[in-house]
Formats: structure tokens, C-alpha cells, sequence
């Protein structure tokens, strides 16, 4: 199989995974996720918040997901899978 219909196949894997699993839902505040989920695993430093359209965005890390805020609400969570740099972001160029 090309790699491109193999990485297709896995993303497609994937969304269907997440679509199973309870992980924190568009708009919930930082503190609904850590209420319902506990504590994550790792709190990523905060990027951006330089002006309106870079508005602070916020990575917490638990085992099995990944969440992204922007401010204080989630704006989307992912499965923390190896599909991709998952584990450390900063190393990415």
C-alpha cells in the first residue's frame, strides 16, 4: 500500500477512535476538564496571547488524550497517539 493511503487509512482509524471516546467537548472551561478528568499529565506553557488574532492557546497532556484551549475553553481534544509529535512539540520545525 503508498505510504499516503496507508497515513490516510490511519487518520481515518483515528477520527473514527475519537468519535467513540469521552474526551472534553468544544467549550468546556479548564476547570469542567479538570473536574471531570482530573489533573493532566502535563501542562504545556501557553503560546501566543501577542495580540487579538493570537489569542493565548493552552496544551494540557493526559495519557490517552491531548487537549487544546484557546484562553480557557477547549477548542479541541485529540487521542494522544505515536501518528505524529505528540510528545514533544517544541522539537518540531
Amino acid at each position: 500500500m503508498p505510504a499516503a493511503a496507508s497515513a490516510e487509512s490511519l487518520l481515518v482509524n483515528r477520527v473514527q477512535q475519537e468519535k467513540t471516546m469521552d474526551l472534553p467537548s468544544r467549550g468546556m472551561s479548564m476547570t469542567e476538564v479538570e473536574k471531570k478528568y482530573g489533573a493532566p499529565q502535563h501542562k504545556l506553557t501557553p503560546r501566543g496571547g501577542d495580540s487579538a488574532k493570537h489569542p493565548v492557546i493552552n496544551r494540557w497532556d493526559y495519557s490517552n488524550f491531548i487537549v487544546y484551549f484557546e484562553k480557557s475553553h477547549v477548542i479541541h481534544a485529540v487521542l494522544n497517539t505515536p501518528a505524529g509529535n505528540n510528545t514533544n512539540p517544541a522539537s518540531a520545525n
